[in-house]
């Protein structure tokens, strides 16, 4: 750069803006002359560079601000109250494009208090797609000494206003060189607000406590709203209970809603979404595809465990860049952000932000106490969608081990198959078990099922197996398994729980195989013959568990070539359709249409019937349990 350019300016400022004007290129609303003249204003300011052209020294006297005579601060005086009282929109600027002052018009234009401008960058106030070209066009103010102009919108607290920004250099004594900026109104009026009627804005006449109560009205039905959707979360997804969230949200409060959840120690966007269409949805997707860095508003928010509202961002990058450096809320058109921890006053989950464009207005304070309520009540939804899905997974391991985890396949002149449901209309873990298990002489079926559900429950099926698999290799029958497996059960601590079960011994002898049958209060089995007779047992003896001198049933029978044995719980017998029919009635003639099939057959199509029978809600757990005489 030359001698004579702007102090500070360098190639790095340059390079800055000309990447500004070409990301705004791509931002939905910009105005391709507004782009191109701001492009050529650029190069200007290349050329003056190169060929040391430039506004010339500031004139000076040499004296301080205390050198200047009494007349002189007079006249600053008059020249400073001509200033605020102006009948038109001024801001005074420091080089880089920062308000040193603002009148009262431009504070009434802006809608704020006349010291709410002060510190923030002009550009700030500019809506996303005509700020880089408003940018460039100041900057050129400030290095040529030239005035310039741009048409842009001004984001207000009433909406965005169009305007025409004028910008002349102005030379004080005693201070360095400083920028007059004008915001002339253009050819249409500002937005209306959803808080403000038609009447209203065609009169100027507002109605603060009417908008008051209708905004009052309006954030406690969104937060009614998310409570209901948030208590409806039946599925205890988190993804699913963030989406919905997220999309309520959008198209309540917020032009743009992006969540982003801590994972593994980093914060990771979870999701992200603005009005439906075509180019939100590509939006959406480009957004969803960036994770928060550091340096970005959301890292910061979750950091800090503070809520952040900018009203009027003057940072585009606040969001963090796109993987081709364009800049997010550039991207979204967003010019006001509010980003709130997404926690429940204990632990912190990630974060909520809310963005909108300029025609939506400014976030106030109330938006932000209503994004800290909803972010309080997603975290609390996030924790007990993450309890739930502890609780489910302890379940399904505690499920699991009352199960074998594979049946015997190689066993000569034997197939075994089995099959378990769980209820629908129930999520805790289920009280049935069955377990097949080599003893002397042969081999042992076991099936059960405890009265209740819920890890109490599970703690005595677990019982109950393990019992009964240990007892069967130290008693000769099955009925003094049982009856061993009583005292072991009285003597646990079960709260009044008791124990149906039914235990099989089975031995191959010359005519076949021979079963002997213990039984303590479970139904069946049923036996089917090869040649399609259905037998179904009579369940008998008395629970495990109650009663100390509770003696468990005995019976025995010969399982020919071609011959199945059908254990099952009462889930099967029990399940109901829609005319409260139960499937107890169709067992038989179910079993007897898969005679001569395979164990595996006739497990899978037993199971099938029981579930369209009830068109699929199960009552109760489903286990079957069928063995085959090869």
């Amino acid at each position: 750069m030359s001698e004579d350019a702007r102090p500070g300016e360098t190639l790095a400022d340059l390079a800055s803006r000309r990447d500004a004007l070409r990301q705004a290129a791509g931002v939905q609303g910009a105005d391709p002359r507004s782009l191109l003249e701001a492009a050529l204003t650029e190069l200007d300011g290349a050329i003056d560079a190169l060929t040391g052209a430039g506004p010339g020294d500031a004139p000076g006297d040499g004296e301080g601000a205390e050198g200047i005579p009494a007349a002189a601060r007079a006249e600053r005086r008059l020249l400073q109250a001509v200033f605020q009282q102006a009948p038109v929109p001024l801001f005074l600027l420091e080089q880089d494009g920062t308000i040193r002052r603002a009148n009262n018009k431009a504070a009434e234009l802006l809608g704020s208090p006349s010291g709410y401008a002060t510190g923030k960058a002009l550009t700030a106030f500019v809506d996303m797609p005509a700020r880089a070209a408003v940018q460039t066009q100041l900057a050129a103010v400030a290095r040529t000494g030239k005035p310039r102009q741009a048409s842009c919108r001004i984001v207000t607290a009433n909406g965005p206003a169009d305007v025409t920004v004028a910008a002349a250099a102005v030379e004080l004594p005693g201070d360095p060189p400083l920028l007059m900026v004008t915001a002339a109104p253009g050819a249409q009026p500002p937005a209306v607000p959803e808080t403000e009627t038609k009447a209203e804005a065609k009169t100027g006449k507002r109605a603060p406590a009417d908008r008051a109560i209708r905004s009052m009205t309006r954030r406690m039905d969104m937060v009614t709203a998310v409570t209901r959707l948030l208590l409806d979360n039946s599925t205890f997804s988190e993804a699913v209970t963030l989406q919905r969230c997220a999309r309520l949200l959008a198209a309540e409060l917020a032009d743009w809603v992006i969540v982003d959840i801590e994972r593994g120690g980093q914060l990771r966007r979870q999701f992200a979404t603005g009005l439906r269409n075509g180019q939100t949805d590509q939006l959406a997707r480009t957004v969803r595809s960036v994770d928060p860095d550091p340096e970005s508003v959301p890292w910061q928010v979750h950091a800090s465990g503070k809520s952040v509202l900018l009203a009027d961002v003057d940072e585009p990058r606040a969001l963090g860049a796109s993987p081709d450096g364009t800049p997010l809320l550039m991207m979204l058109g967003a010019t006001t952000l509010i980003c709130v921890p997404i926690s429940d006053g204990t632990d912190g989950y990630g974060t909520l932000t809310l963005a909108r464009r300029a025609d939506a207005g400014r976030f106030a304070v109330a938006d932000l106490a209503l994004a800290d309520q909803l972010g309080e009540h997603l975290a609390i939804s996030i924790r007990v969608d993450r309890m739930f899905r502890r609780r489910s997974e302890v379940a399904e391991a505690l499920q699991a081990s009352l199960l074998p985890a594979r049946l015997p396949t190689s066993v000569p002149g034997l197939e075994f198959a089995a099959a378990y449901a769980g209820a629908t209309q129930s999520q805790e873990i289920s009280g049935d078990f069955y377990d097949v298990f080599p003893v002397k002489g042969g081999w042992a079926i076991a099936i059960g099922d405890v009265c209740g559900k819920g890890q109490d429950a599970a703690a005595m099926t677990a019982g109950a197996r393990h019992a009964i698999r240990a007892l069967a290799h130290v008693h000769d029958s099955p009925e003094a398994v049982l009856a061993a497996a009583n005292e072991v059960l009285l003597a646990g601590d079960y709260d009044e729980r008791y124990v149906s079960a039914k235990l099989a011994f089975l031995e191959r002898g010359e005519r076949g195989v021979r079963v002997r049958l213990g039984g303590s209060g479970h139904p069946g089995p049923a036996v089917v013959r090869a040649d399609g007779r259905v037998e179904i047992l009579e369940g008998d003896g008395l629970p495990l568990g109650l009663f100390g001198d509770a003696e468990p049933s005995h019976q025995e029978l010969e399982l020919g070539e071609g011959d199945l044995l059908f254990f099952y719980t009462d889930g099967v017998t029990e399940a109901r359709n829609a005319d409260q029919e139960f499937f107890d009635e169709h067992l038989a003639d179910a079993l007897a249409a898969t005679a001569g099939r395979s164990a595996a057959h006739t497990v899978r199509a037993v199971q099938e019937l029981v579930t369209a029978f009830s068109e699929g809600e199960l009552r109760d757990d489903v286990t079957i349990l069928a063995v085959k005489a090869g």
